[in-house]
């Protein structure tokens, strides 16, 4: 059931590194989107796909993880994804890249609940060193990163909370490092 998946699909920020995913598991999450929705149908997302375990390795630093938690530094060591997704935006189809930010949305959440579907997590980070990422996966001029989706086998907990009667959204860790995540409730978002 889709609501079943939506609620295990949380943005997973630690993962067991011994898990690979393949490069044809990769491929199979990815032909998901090709059925998904495109603005005015251009369809000009283009996906580099990393599950080398030293390309992993090289991507990691270049992303910038959970900035709520400023006091941590996550993944922490030994619990990095087994891949990347690396959602792009082909510049000579159409240089608008606001117009394609829904499109890249829609893509990176058909990816984690196809992987999540397979009983595997990820997350979607947007914050990334986009020219070093670029010149490390060697990717055409016209070719532009928009959103890296990391991905493997959970190894954390993430509980899902209802936002308190302060209406604070933010995440947070307790001291066993479970991973909180306040939702609000359905009848504070239908107006």
């Amino acid at each position: 059931m889709l609501k079943e998946l939506l609620m295990k699909n949380r943005s997973f920020r630690g993962y067991d590194e011994s898990f690979r995913l393949t490069r044809a598991e990769l491929l199979e999450l990815v032909d998901l989107t090709r059925y998904t929705a495109s603005s005015v149908n251009q369809q000009p997302l283009k996906y580099y796909i990393a599950s080398d375990p030293e390309e992993v390795k090289n991507i990691l630093p270049l992303t910038m993880w959970a900035k709520a938690l400023k006091e941590m530094s996550l993944p922490h060591p030994g619990m990095g994804p087994s891949a990347f997704i690396i959602i792009c935006q082909d510049m000579n189809i159409s240089p608008n890249t606001a117009r394609f930010q829904r499109d890249v949305g829609i893509a990176a959440q058909t990816i984690l609940l196809g992987a999540v579907e397979k009983g595997l997590g990820g997350c979607m980070i947007g914050s990334f060193r986009k020219p070093e990422l670029k010149a490390l996966l060697k990717l055409p001029e016209e070719i532009e990163p928009n959103l890296a989706v990391a991905l493997g086998k959970p190894a954390e907990k993430v509980v899902l909370t209802e936002v308190g009667p302060d209406g604070d959204t933010r995440y947070y860790r307790d001291g066993n490092d479970v991973h909180y995540v306040p939702k609000r409730r359905l009848e504070d978002i239908v107006l």
